[in-house]
């Protein structure tokens, strides 16, 4: 309940999978051989894994059993159907196009409607998204309101767009723009949650200019619940109805179903189009598979249809957005520099001020991601001038304005005394700030480079 601080899970826990213990000196071999890059690490030698929030939540006993019923038909199978329905119980749009996860959507989306000379706005792009619009040698162009830049601002929603930035943009090159995209919530800045008064402002643009709007909204139960608890006027509302308003302000969503639905795997595409819903099923059986199952098992498609249902529980969101606020509290209450307001998914670090005397060519996020492992086992994710990329023009840094190392909480995974560990850790590294040197980068991909960067200590 409200009154209580401490969170009171809404479910009981019936299985659970150990964890390994390890000492510095394994810690410090482990990190080495990985390159200092958080994702070269096995999973067996980390204690608290807080990389992703995707695909790694705990599935619930009626998504477990769901399991059970999936028909693997290749064609027309019955879980398709279930799948869909669920999907447009939310988001009623005309075609859904179920993919293996959020990236697939996108690059299916992106191949269709990209290319050379075309321009995609958004309030924050998140780095998948980003790469598979400049895969299309199109340009992808953040228009987040200034607030969202800075981490120490309080703002209630800080994911809004800029909607003076996109007016100016559409102005100038609408038709170039194939469509409008908002993050839900803002990923990139933060976990930070876009208002439905920002999102009718960018909707009332799109009709002005004849430009569609797409949703990246893989957190639309987090961003919902923001909305019912920061918005006047929308207190009283049920999360899923605020949803469906969601919903209905756009003409289509890419989806990564393994955050708010809690799936092991799986997305999906909406559109209201029919002609860019046809162009979408062609890619989808090139790269996917047939439009009835798109690279997923029918058993996945179950899981989701209940998933999808459980993500807009009040009593689930309340827990897991109070899960989060949480441990922000206890880090704000040690004076570590995180993004406030605290966000839906994760807390991030905010590793400009944690490590001032560090240059962002020195990869402060990412040094700092390394010195909780060290200290720890604990595993986190940087995303700062490491996940920018490069721009594809002049082959320079793409150097963000937010330098952040984020903690990103599983669902139903962790529990309060897991929160208190982090939290520990996060205070020693900080006291200890002063002595930590950055990283150099001795090895980087061309594409989406933070994955399989490799790092050396200077």
């Amino acid at each position: 309940m409200d009154r209580w601080h401490t969170i009171i899970e809404p479910f009981r826990i019936h299985s659970v999978e150990p964890i390994r213990l390890t000492t510095p000196d394994e810690r410090q071999v482990a990190l080495e051989a990985a390159g200092w890059n958080l994702f070269g690490l096995h999973a067996d030698d980390v204690l608290i894994d807080l990389l992703t929030d995707s695909g790694t939540g705990a599935m619930s006993r009626d998504q477990w059993a769901a399991i059970q019923h999936g028909d693997e038909s290749y064609a027309g199978s019955p879980s398709f159907y279930r799948f869909r329905d669920a999907v447009q119980e939310l988001f009623p749009f005309r075609h859904v196009i179920p993919t293996h996860q959020g990236r697939a959507a996108e690059k299916i989306l992106f191949s269709a409607v990209g290319g050379p000379g075309k321009i995609v706005p958004n309030n924050t792009h998140f780095d998948t998204t980003r790469a598979n619009v400049e895969f299309t040698s199109a340009e992808a162009v953040d228009l987040v309101i200034p607030e969202g830049r800075e981490p120490q601002t309080i703002h209630p929603f800080k994911g809004n767009m800029d909607l003076a930035a996109l007016e100016a943009l559409l102005i100038e090159r609408a038709a170039d723009v194939p469509a409008v995209f908002v993050t839900i919530t803002n990923n990139s800045g933060g976990g930070q949650p876009v208002s439905l008064e920002n999102l009718r402002g960018v909707r009332t643009l799109c009709d002005r200019f004849g430009v569609p709007l797409f949703l990246d909204a893989c957190r639309f139960a987090e961003n919902a619940w923001f909305i019912k608890t920061r918005e006047p006027g929308q207190a009283d509302r049920e999360v899923a109805d605020i949803v469906r308003e969601i919903a209905s302000l756009a003409d289509g969503m890419t989806m990564s179903a393994k955050k708010d639905p809690m799936a092991n795997i799986g997305g999906w595409l909406a559109l209201r189009d029919d002609e860019w819903a046809e162009r979408c099923r062609d890619l989808l059986i090139l790269t996917e598979g047939f439009p009835t199952y798109g690279g997923l098992a029918g058993r996945d498609m179950e899981a989701l249809a209940i998933g999808i249902e459980e993500s807009v529980s009040d009593d689930h969101i309340r827990a897991r957005i109070g899960q989060v606020r949480y441990l922000g509290e206890l880090l704000t209450d040690w004076d570590i520099p995180i993004v406030q307001p605290v966000g839906g998914h994760a807390i991030f670090l905010d590793a400009r001020r944690f490590y001032p005397h560090i240059r962002q060519d020195e990869f402060p996020a990412q040094t700092l991601a390394a010195e909780l492992y060290l200290d720890s086992g604990i595993r986190s994710m940087e995303r700062g001038i490491a996940s920018a990329g490069r721009d594809p023009k002049t082959g320079d840094h793409h150097r963000p304005k937010l330098e952040l190392t984020r903690l990103t909480i599983p669902r139903r995974v962790y529990t309060q005394a897991h929160m208190d560990v982090v939290a520990e850790s996060v205070k020693m590294i900080h006291d200890a700030r002063e002595q930590t040197r950055g990283l150099r980068m001795v090895y980087e991909p061309q594409y989406l480079r933070f994955f399989q960067a490799r790092f050396e200590r200077l």
